[in-house]
C-alpha cells in the first residue's frame, strides 16, 4: 500500500463548468477522477429538472470509476438578493440614496435608484444599520424605513450593483426566519432524491438545527440523512458557547467564510474558523472549510501562494474537507483547480502533522475505536479496517485523525456515500458476513487495488460480534494479508 494518500476530502460544486445534460457523465468522470469526494448541488441556482439529471449523472460517473461519492443538497436559505436591474448592473456614487422596495420584487427596473429586492427588509431593519451589497462591494447605511415594504440606504463608496446579487446585514436581527418557502419547496423535491446530506444556510443557533431535522422528517427524508450547518451569520459565532452548541447538534459544520466576512468583519474570520474546527473536532462533528479556498483560479490556471497557505492551514487544523464553490461551478479551470487543491493537500499532509485534539469520550465504543487507531499507528499498520453498519465505527476512528487510511466496509450504500465526507476514510459496499471487512481487504489486495506485490500487509480490524447493533464494535484484531 502506498505510503501517502489524501486524508482531507475535496467537495466540488457542480455547475455549468463541470456538468451539462449533453455530456455530463463524461465531464463528471473527470471531476471525480481528479479527486472530488463530495459533489455539491447549489439550490440558489438552476431548477429541479436540472438537479435530477445531475444526480443521475454523478451516480453514473462514480459507478464507472468504482468510487463512492457523496451528494449534497445545499439549500439557499434566507439569502437577501436584489431583483432584476436594467442592463444587469447600475453604477452608484458615494452619497447616493437607494430605495430597496420589496413591492417591486417582480417589477421591471427603470434604471433609477429605486431597486427591487426579494425580501421585505422594512420588517426587520433599523436606521443606522449597515447593508453590504454585491458581496460587500458597496457599503450602505440604512437612513429610513420609508414604507411598509421599502427602506432607504445611503451609499458609502462608489461601486456597482448587479441583478440578483446578495445583500448582507450584519447588524440586523432576523430572529428565526431561516427557513424560507423556497427551502421548504426544495425539501419537498429532495425528499425522495438520492441525496446524502442537506446543507442549511445562515444557521443562527443550535435550535435552528433541531427545527431543520423536524422539517426534513416532515418532508419525508430518510432518517439516515445528515445535516450540514452552514455557519455564516454573526449570531452563530457571537460567543464560544454558541459555536460549541452548534458543533454538538450538527452532523457537519461548514465554515462558510464568504458571507461570514461581511457579518463579523474580515479580521475575525481566521480566528472563528480555527474555533469552529476545534469545537467540531472536540465532538467528532465533521467540518468543512469553504469559500474562496482557490478563488483566483476562477480566472487563472494556478493558485496564489496565499491560497496554497490557506488550504494547508485547513489541512493542519484537521478539517474533514475543503470546498470549492464558483471555481468548479462556473470557473475557467475547474479540473486544474481540483488538481491543484489535491496536490496541496497531499503535500501538506506528508510533511506536516495534523494538530492533535482528543475527542471527548462518552461511550465505550469510542474508547475502543481510539485504541484501534493508536494500535494501528504504533505498529505502522497499512490500514485500519472498520466493519460498520451505520458508519459509526468509521466515523469514530476518523475523529481521531489517524495518519493511516481507514478502509470502511458497510452493507448500506448511503452510509458508504456519507463516509466519503470523513477524514481518511475510503468506503466500500459489501453484503454483511462474518469477517466481511477482512474479506473485502483480501479482495482489494487480489485485485491490485491496495498493497504492493510480494509484500505482506498488516491491518488492524475494528468489528463487532453483535450483528447490526449500532455502537456494537467490541473487537480489535491485528491481521496479516
Amino acid at each position: 500500500m502506498e505510503k501517502t494518500f489524501r486524508r482531507t476530502k475535496i467537495m466540488s460544486t457542480i455547475g455549468p463548468a463541470t456538468w451539462n445534460e449533453e455530456d455530463g457523465v463524461a465531464m463528471l468522470e473527470k471531476v471525480i477522477a481528479a479527486g472530488t469526494d463530495i459533489c455539491r448541488l447549489n439550490f440558489s441556482h438552476g431548477n429541479h429538472e436540472e438537479k435530477t439529471a445531475a444526480i443521475r449523472d454523478i451516480r453514473a460517473a462514480a459507478e464507472r470509476l468504482g468510487r463512492r461519492v457523496a451528494i449534497v443538497q445545499d439549500l439557499q436559505g434566507p439569502k437577501i438578493r436584489l431583483g432584476d436591474i436594467k442592463d444587469d448592473s447600475l453604477f452608484v456614487k458615494t452619497g447616493d440614496i437607494l430605495t430597496l422596495d420589496y413591492a417591486l420584487k417582480d417589477a421591471e427596473h427603470d434604471g433609477s435608484l429605486l431597486l427591487p429586492v426579494q425580501y421585505n427588509l422594512a420588517e426587520k431593519v433599523k436606521v443606522g444599520e449597515v447593508a453590504w451589497i454585491y458581496d460587500g462591494k458597496v457599503k450602505t447605511i440604512v437612513t429610513e424605513v420609508s414604507s411598509p415594504t421599502s427602506i432607504k440606504v445611503q451609499v458609502e463608496n462608489d461601486g456597482e450593483v448587479k441583478r440578483k446579487k446578495g445583500i448582507n446585514l450584519p447588524d440586523t436581527d432576523f430572529g428565526d426566519d431561516v427557513f424560507p418557502e423556497k427551502d421548504i419547496e426544495d425539501m419537498r423535491y429532495g425528499a425522495d432524491k438520492d441525496f446524502d446530506f442537506v446543507a442549511f444556510s445562515f444557521i443562527q443557533n443550535a435550535d435552528n438545527l433541531v427545527e431543520a431535522r423536524r422539517l426534513l422528517k416532515e418532508a419525508g427524508y430518510p432518517d439516515s440523512i445528515k445535516i450540514i450547518a452552514k455557519i455564516e451569520t454573526k449570531q452563530a459565532v457571537i460567543s464560544d458557547s454558541a459555536m460549541d452548541a452548534i458543533a454538538r447538534e450538527a452532523d457537519v459544520v461548514m465554515v462558510a467564510r464568504g458571507d461570514m466576512a461581511y457579518e463579523v468583519g474580515m479580521p475575525a474570520v481566521p480566528t472563528i474558523q480555527r474555533k469552529l474546527v476545534h469545537f467540531c473536532r472536540r465532538y467528532g462533528t465533521q467540518v468543512i472549510v469553504a469559500t474562496q479556498t482557490m478563488g483566483t483560479m476562477f480566472d487563472n490556471p494556478i493558485p496564489t501562494r496565499a491560497e496554497a497557505d490557506n488550504v494547508a492551514s485547513a489541512v493542519i487544523m484537521g478539517a474533514d474537507a475543503v470546498m470549492l464553490s464558483e471555481e468548479t461551478a462556473a470557473g475557467k479551470y475547474p479540473l486544474e483547480t481540483i488538481n491543484a487543491l489535491r496536490d496541496i493537500i497531499e503535500y501538506t499532509q506528508e510533511y506536516n502533522a495534523v494538530e492533535w485534539l482528543k475527542p471527548e469520550t462518552e461511550l465505550p465504543v469510542e474508547r475502543i475505536c481510539r485504541q484501534g487507531v493508536k494500535l494501528a499507528e504504533s505498529i505502522e499498520a497499512d490500514a485500519l479496517v472498520a466493519e460498520t453498519k451505520t458508519g459509526f465505527t468509521a466515523w469514530l476512528a476518523s475523529a481521531n485523525r489517524p495518519s493511516c487510511r481507514i478502509i470502511s466496509v458497510t452493507s448500506d450504500p448511503r452510509v458508504a456515500n456519507q463516509l466519503s465526507m470523513c477524514y481518511a476514510v475510503e468506503s466500500y459496499v459489501a453484503d454483511y458476513e462474518f469477517d466481511y471487512g477482512l474479506n473485502y481487504m483480501e479482495r482489494l489486495r487480489s485485485e491490485g487495488r491496495v498493497g504492493t506485490d510480494g509484500e505482506e500487509m498488516t491491518i488492524v480490524v475494528l468489528s463487532g460480534r453483535q450483528q447490526n447493533v449500532v455502537g456494537g464494535t467490541d473487537t480489535i484484531q491485528i491481521r496479516t494479508i
